[in-house]
């Protein structure tokens, strides 16, 4: 737990100051559409995909640049997939870094890596601690427009690679469950920029 509160105030910190330079820093927060990689049951050979569901994030974000940006943010972010009736819960801290250039008017493109820190993840009710990785890299790319101070963006975000979560399956004792918790996912977002300047 120290070590999240510690990672959350450093990036925020360089977020804030980074925004306080440039163009714009800002708050966001929106829905997104998620499904996580494959659950495979100890008994089974065949995995299953999970149905998307909606969840959302909340974050906060600083711009330096103009014509071509750069966009750090810092977003919580919870999430559910459901595989066959059973709930997969996962609550994380993504921090991307977007490049990100205007194309006409208020419209924008950005891309960029999407670092995650998963800070709690539970499956049909049971908490599951064992995690491959708490920290992985993944990619987030889309476009927005900006309409003075508030801007609205779609992007997508995928894991570069698996991130298995291994717990007991409540019938089977002695053999574990394996879900891949890598994000598959469309984000959609409003932004409000705090800064007076023009961007």
């Amino acid at each position: 737990m120290k070590k999240t509160l510690l990672l959350v105030a450093l990036v925020g910190m360089t977020t804030a100051a980074l925004g306080q330079r440039g163009p714009g820093f800002g708050i966001k927060a929106g829905l997104n559409y998620n499904s996580n990689g494959d659950y495979i049951e100890a008994t089974q050979t065949a995995a299953e995909n999970p149905d998307r569901n909606v969840g959302y994030h909340i974050g906060v974000y600083g711009k330096l640049g103009n014509q071509v940006y750069l966009r750090p943010e810092i977003i919580y972010t919870k999430t559910k997939s459901d595989y066959s009736g059973n709930d997969f819960d996962m609550s994380k801290l993504d921090i991307p870094v977007l490049v990100g250039t205007k194309v006409i008017g208020p419209l924008h493109v950005f891309g960029g890596p999407a670092f995650q820190y998963i800070l709690d993840t539970e499956f049909d009710g049971i908490s599951i601690d064992d995690i491959e990785n708490d920290f992985s890299v993944g990619l987030h790319f889309g476009v927005g427009v900006n309409l003075g101070g508030i801007g609205l963006d779609l992007r997508y975000e995928r894991g570069f690679s698996e991130n298995e979560a291994r717990f007991i399956n409540r019938n089977i004792t002695s053999v574990e469950d394996r879900l891949d918790t890598r994000p598959d996912q469309l984000i959609l977002s409003l932004s409000i920029n705090l800064n007076k300047k023009k961007t």
